[in-house]
Formats: structure tokens, C-alpha cells, sequence
């Protein structure tokens, strides 16, 4: 399906030059618009500390130092341009050293006949961004079947990983059921992994079928080698889930929406739409599209655009999105930090059962560490749900009162 064409330049109007500015740098392609509309901006009243500020927050410093340096490095202050650049350095050596991390990880899986698809991360930057330079990340997410979960953990062992907490084996079955990753830190300190047997936590109420997933599996090329990839329509929805479950809190994650789109500008759009509204997540799916489309100029087919503008919470809430993007106002992230429940991820889901089970769901999740600080036999493993209950009252209803006093 033929995509519209659109102006290259954000159709959102901002408050700040710099939020304009850093709109502008979010995205992996230069071109003489964004470049001209670049030098206009960097000569206007432009605070670049809070500028720095918001790419960091945004994980978009390299883009924002990738385009600078194309289209003005002079008109950049000199202390500043010094930090985007040493930043940009930095991220690239972090982010290669990372890629043949994960590269060394896959080929010993591969040796042992365990199929594992990474996915964010490396392969993430080097198929959608085409330069591993202009994304940031921090660990290694790989996907791997429930069944090998065991076996993959003794092999990453082997390599030099290990997990910060220790479980009895019944633990470690029961966590195995009603969890979806295992994190791993490498021994130095200088990578992590999280092991994945399913793509969404549970309580965010949309239910991947991660064995259709697997069918669809693909190749990509990364570092002289090709990796396992998910179809593109699945990685757009994963996309969308991960977005959402942050409710938009950085921009890097609706430049990778973009950017998806730009780059497989053939992808199923039915197909997508279709899976998305059996799964309860039109409205998630609506937003992220729609996010990507005003503020970085994804270009959409005139049908799904169409499909966008109908659900009118979709507008409200990028709005409510948009402006809180560029707020440093973060009093409500440290009020729900630690805590998996944000009112605004209510609003994205247009089924009352899917409210329901995120409410109950994000109060009684529990974490590898509630596991591991109260070893419980296996028949009394539904235990941890109080305990769940009782931790996260003790802690955030001390801190609201704190707030309301």
C-alpha cells in the first residue's frame, strides 16, 4: 500500500523553540528542510541547558548531535556542542561493544540449538535507524521459548552472567509461568540481558500469541551477520504495547514507531488493524500511529489515517501526551516510581474487562524480588498477591500521604 506524503517537518505546534528543535532532530534521515528550519532555530532564544535536558531525557542526544553537526555545528554553543559530541562517541563505542555482546550471546545459542530473537536494542538501531550510533540503549532483550528458558539461562551462565537473585527451583518453575523475563547482569558490570518467554507482562491485559509470533520470524542483517527478527506488522505492535505501557514518557519511542513506518512502508496495515482491535488495542495502536504521524511526520495510507481521526479520545490523549513531553515537572514520575500503574494507560484501552484487569493486574504483580525475599513452597505461591498488596501500600500510601498532609 502506497503511503501519503507528508511534510518532513512536525504539524505540531510547540510552545518552546527547543521542543521544535528537538521534534526536528527525531528522526534518522536529513534533508535540506529539516537543515533550513535547524539554522532558523538555533538563532532564536534558545536554552540550551533545558535543551540538553529534554534530549537526555528523551534518549535523543545522538540524533539531536547527528543533525547539529550536519547543519550548524558553528551556531552551537561550544560547550555544548563539545558534550553532544563526546556523548555521541561515547554511545557508539557502548552501543557496538553491545552489538558484538549480543552477537557472541546468539552464536552460542545457535551452537546449542536454542532459536532466540532479539528485539529493541541492537538489532532495533541497526534495521530501522541504519547507524547503531543514533539510538540509545542499555541492555539486550532476546525472546526465546518457554521451553528452552532453563538451558538458556545455564549457557549465559557459562558466558559470564548471572542473575542478581537466587530462587529455589520451584520458584524458579513458578516464576516461570506467571512472569515473562529474567534479567542478567554480565560479571564486570558491563552488560545486561533480559531473557524474554513472552513479549508483554500479563497484567497489561494484551495477549500476544507468542507462538504465531515465532512463525513469522524473519532475518536481519547486524555487524556482518544476520540475526532472528519479528515480522515487521508484530514488531510495530510490540512497539505500540512498550510505548504504551510507558504512556509515551520518552520521544526515542515514538521515533522508533516513525521510523518503522518510513522504513517498511509495505507492511499489512489490515492485517495490523485487524490483530490489533481482536486484541483490545486499537486505541493503543490509533495513538502510537497517530503520535508518529503529527509529531514526527510518519507518513500513513490515507485509509489508516482516516481510521486515526475517528476515535476522538485519540486526540485528547496525544495532547495530554505532547505536553507532558516537555515538561520538567516530574513530581508525578517520582510519585509512581516503582510502580507499574498509571492512570493515563486507562484512558488507551477502549474495553472495560482490559481496565479492569490492568487495575487488579499492576496492584498485584509481583516482582523477582518479592520471590526472593519470602521463599514460599509451590501450593502457596498465590500468597505472593497479598504480600504484593501489602508491600505497595505500605509504600505508596505513605508517600501520598506525605503529599497530601
Amino acid at each position: 500500500m502506497r503511503l501519503a506524503a507528508r511534510n518532513i517537518l512536525s504539524s505540531v505546534r510547540v510552545s518552546r523553540p527547543e521542543a521544535e528543535l528537538l521534534l526536528c532532530c527525531a528522526r534518522a534521515i536529513r534533508s535540506p528542510e529539516v537543515a533550513d528550519r535547524l539554522r532558523d532555530l538555533v538563532h532564536e532564544s534558545m536554552d540550551w541547558q533545558y535543551l540538553l535536558r529534554m534530549a537526555h531525557r528523551h534518549g535523543l542526544a545522538p540524533l539531536l548531535y547527528w543533525h547539529l553537526d550536519a547543519a550548524c555545528p558553528e551556531a552551537v554553543p561550544k560547550d555544548d556542542f563539545t558534550h553532544l559530541r563526546e556523548h555521541f562517541r561515547t554511545n557508539n563505542l557502548h552501543n557496538l561493544f553491545l552489538t558484538g555482546e549480543l552477537l557472541r550471546i546468539l552464536n552460542a545459542f545457535e551452537l546449542r540449538g536454542i532459536p532466540a530473537v532479539p528485539y529493541r536494542g541492537p538489532a532495533l538501531a541497526a534495521s530501522i535507524y541504519g547507524n547503531l550510533a543514533l539510538r540509545e540503549f542499555v541492555d539486550l532483550d532476546i525472546l526465546v521459548h518457554r521451553h528452552d528458558v532453563f538451558e538458556a539461562e545455564d549457557l549465559l551462565a557459562s558466558l559470564g552472567y548471572r542473575s542478581p537473585f537466587r530462587l529455589a527451583h520451584a520458584q524458579k518453575l513458578a516464576y516461570l509461568q506467571s512472569e515473562i523475563e529474567h534479567g542478567f547482569v554480565r560479571n564486570d558490570g558491563k552488560s545486561f540481558v533480559d531473557l524474554h518467554w513472552e513479549v508483554t507482562a500479563r497484567y497489561l491485559s494484551f495477549p500476544f500469541d507468542t507462538e504465531r509470533l515465532w512463525e513469522r520470524v524473519g532475518r536481519v542483517p547486524l555487524g556482518g551477520n544476520s540475526v532472528l527478527s519479528f515480522a515487521p506488522e508484530d514488531m510495530l505492535l510490540i512497539l505500540c504495547v512498550h510505548g504504551s505501557k510507558h504512556t509515551w514518557g520518552r520521544l526515542t519511542w515514538v521515533c522508533d514507531i516513525a521510523e518503522l513506518i518510513r522504513v517498511h512502508q509495505d507492511m499489512k496495515w489490515e492485517q495490523i488493524m485487524t490483530q490489533a482491535s481482536a486484541l483490545g488495542g486499537e486505541r493503543m495502536m490509533l495513538l502510537s500511529i497517530f503520535l508518529a504521524n503529527e509529531l514526527l511526520g510518519a507518513p500513513l495510507p490515507a485509509t489508516v489515517s482516516q481510521r486515526v481521526r475517528v476515535d476522538p479520545a485519540v486526540k485528547v490523549l496525544a495532547g495530554r501526551i505532547t505536553e507532558r513531553l516537555f515538561q520538567e515537572d516530574d513530581s508525578l514520575t517520582e510519585f509512581l516510581e516503582g510502580s507499574s500503574f498509571d492512570p493515563l494507560y486507562l484512558k488507551m484501552r477502549e474495553r472495560l474487562s482490559d481496565k479492569i484487569h490492568y487495575c487488579f493486574g499492576s496492584l498485584t504483580t509481583r516482582r523477582i524480588s518479592d520471590w526472593e525475599l519470602v521463599p514460599l513452597p509451590r501450593f502457596l505461591n498465590s500468597l505472593y498477591y497479598a504480600l504484593q498488596i501489602v508491600r505497595l501500600s505500605g509504600k505508596y500510601g505513605r508517600r501520598a500521604l506525605k503529599r497530601f498532609h
